[in-house]
C-alpha cells in the first residue's frame, strides 16, 4: 500500500510517496509566497497559493513509475492558520497565519470567557491563538459561510466538496478535545455561530474520495483527515505509543511524546493533542535551543569534542522570556564564568541547551508521565554528534537520532492508518524506528552532572526556576 503524505508549510509544499514498510519512494517540494507582515501584527497569505503548490508536488511525486497508484493521502498544515470560505469551501479573505495577533484581544476575552474550560484543560489561550483569529473574521467578513483550516482547502479541492476539520488542527482554534466539543460558550461570548465552525473528526478518518484522476492520484483515492505539522513530525520520529518522547532541536528546543491521559499542567506549559489511537500527544516549546548556538558549529564541535566538558555555565536563550520547561517572562540568557576562548563557549552552550532539556524531562515526570526506552531525537541540532552525546550523558539515557522526522513522512503514515485494523499503532510498528543511537559518555557524567547542579541552582537563584518536588499535575480522564 503506498500513501502520500502532504506537509503545507508557511513557505511552501512537501510531499513524501512512502512503501508499506516506510521506505520514501519519491518526495518533491515547491515554495509558497511568503507571508506578508507588517507592523500592526497581521500576518496573512494568499489561500488561493496553496493547492496549485500541492498540485504541482503531487504530480511529480505520483509520476514516479516506483511509486504507482497511491492508496490514500493525507494533509498536514502549520497550526493555527484559518481562512474564511463560502458555501462551496472556497477562500474569501485572506489566509490569517498563525502569528497573526489581529485577534489578540478577542483572545483576552476567550481565556475570561473559558477560563473554567481551560483550567481543566491546563492550557491557556496565547494572544496568537487562532481562536480570536476566527472572531476577527467573522466580524470583517459577515457574509462569509464559515472558517477553516489550510488541510480543508487541499481536502475539499481533491474532494470537490467541503470537508470537516480534525481534533489536531482544531485545538488551537478552541476545539476542546476532552468533551470533544467547541467551547461554545467562548464563541458566544465572541459573537461567532455555531454554523461558522467546521465539523470535526478524528485524525485518520476518510473525508472522501477523488472523484477522478487528479494530479496524479487516482479515481477513488481515499483523502484521509491528518493532523497539525508539529503532531505529524512526532509519528515520523517513532514517538506514537505511550512513554516515546522525542527531543526536537532546532531553532528552539521542543519535547513531544505519548502519555496515556491528558495531563493538565498548572503552569500552561505543556499542551495536549489527542492521539488518533485514543492517548494524547502531549508538548512543550522552549525558547532555548539552536539559535543561541552561533559560530562554524562544525569546527568548533572538534575542537569542543576534545576540550572536554566546560568550566563556564551558559543559558543560551534565544528570545527574552522562557516558556517551558518552566514559565518566566522574566527570563534572560546567562553566562557564568570566563570561558576560555570561542571554543569553550560552545561547549558550555551546548551543555545549556542539554541541561533544559533534561529539566523538561524532568518536569513531565513530575506531572506523573513515564518516559520509556531511548529518548528520541531530531532536528538540525541532532546532526550534531558532540551535542548528541552531551544530551545523552546529561539525561542519563541513550538517543536515538531519527531517520525521517518529517511532517510529510508523518502525514503519509497517518494515511496508512485509515485501512489499517489496528490503526496508527500498526502502522507504525510495521515501519519501526530507524536512526543512530549514541549512549552516554561515562567519562563525562560527573563533571556534567556538576554542572547541571550549578546550572539549576543559577536558574533558582534568580527566580525563574521553582524549588524542587512534585509540581502537582492533575490527570484528566478521557
Amino acid at each position: 500500500m503506498t500513501v502520500v503524505g502532504i506537509d503545507v508549510a508557511t513557505a511552501g509544499v512537501r510531499a513524501f510517496a512512502v512503501a508499506p514498510d516506510g521506505v520514501v519512494l519519491a518526495s518533491a517540494a515547491a515554495p509558497l509566497p511568503r507571508p506578508v507582515r507588517s507592523a500592526d501584527g497581521s500576518s496573512e497569505q494568499d489561500a488561493r497559493t496553496w493547492w496549485p503548490a500541492v498540485e504541482s508536488v503531487l504530480r511529480q511525486v505520483c509520476a514516479r513509475p516506483e511509486v504507482g497508484p497511491a492508496d490514500a493521502v493525507a494533509v498536514s498544515a502549520t497550526s493555527g492558520t484559518v481562512v474564511a470560505v463560502d458555501h462551496r469551501g472556497e477562500p474569501v479573505s485572506p489566509a490569517l497565519m498563525y502569528d497573526d495577533r489581529r485577534g489578540a484581544g478577542e483572545n483576552a476575552t476567550a481565556a475570561e470567557a473559558g477560563a473554567p474550560r481551560w483550567g481543566a484543560l491546563g492550557t491557556t489561550v496565547a494572544p496568537t491563538a487562532a481562536l480570536g483569529r476566527i472572531a476577527w473574521l467573522r466580524a470583517a467578513y459577515p457574509d462569509a459561510a464559515g472558517v477553516v483550516h489550510t488541510p480543508e482547502i487541499i481536502a475539499a479541492a481533491l474532494t470537490g466538496h467541503p470537508v470537516p476539520t480534525d481534533w489536531s488542527h482544531a485545538l488551537k482554534s478552541g476545539y476542546d478535545p476532552v468533551r470533544r466539543e467547541w467551547a461554545s460558550e467562548v464563541f458566544e461570548a465572541l459573537g461567532v455561530p455555531d454554523s461558522w465552525l467546521p465539523g470535526v473528526v478524528a485524525p485518520t478518518c476518510v473525508l472522501g474520495e477523488t472523484r477522478q484522476p487528479i494530479a496524479g492520484l487516482p479515481a477513488h483515492c481515499p483523502v484521509v483527515a491528518g493532523m497539525t505539522d508539529g503532531c505529524a513530525a512526532q509519528l515520523a520520529t517513532g514517538a506514537v505509543e505511550p512513554g516515546r518522547f522525542v527531543g526536537i532541536l532546532g531553532t528552539t528546543y521542543v519535547l513531544k511524546g505519548v502519555s496515556e491521559r491528558l495531563v493538565a499542567d498548572p503552569w500552561g506549559a505543556l499542551y495536549g493533542h489527542r492521539h488518533p489511537d485514543g492517548w494524547w500527544l502531549v508538548g512543550g516549546a522552549s525558547n532555548t535551543g539552536g539559535e543561541g548556538v552561533t559560530g562554524d558549529l562544525a569546527c568548533l564541535d572538534d575542537e569542543a569534542e576534545a576540550r572536554g566538558p566546560a568550566r563556564a555555565l551558559a543559558y543560551p536563550l534565544a528570545r527574552a522570556g522562557e516558556r517551558f520547561p518552566f514559565p518566566a517572562p522574566e527570563a534572560r540568557g546567562f553566562l557564568v564564568g570566563d570561558p576560555a576562548d570561542d571554543v569553550e563557549l560552545h561547549r558550555a552552550r551546548l551543555e545549556g541547551v542539554a541541561f533544559l532539556e533534561r529539566l523538561a524531562l524532568e518536569r513531565v515526570h513530575d506531572l506523573g508521565m513515564d518516559v520509556r526506552g531511548p529518548l528520541l531525537a531530531a532536528g538540525g541540532g541532532s546532526a550534531s554528534r558532540l551535542w548528541t552525546t552531551i544530551r545523552a550523558t546529561v539525561t542519563g539515557r541513550s538517543v536515538q537520532v531519527t531517520e525521517h522526522a518529517e511532517t510529510a513522512y508523518g502525514a503519509a503514515l497517518l494515511a496508512a492508518a485509515a485501512t489499517a485494523p489496528g490503526g496508527l499503532s500498526e502502522v507504525c510498528a510495521r515501519v519501526g524506528v530507524r536512526g543512530t543511537v549514541v549512549d552516554p559518555d561515562p567519562a563525562q557524567h560527573d563533571r556534567l552532572e556538576e554542572s547541571y547542579r550549578r546550572f539549576t541552582g543559577e536558574l533558582r537563584r534568580r527566580g525563574w526556576l521553582p524549588g524542587g518536588g512534585a509540581s502537582g499535575g492533575t490527570a484528566v480522564e478521557q
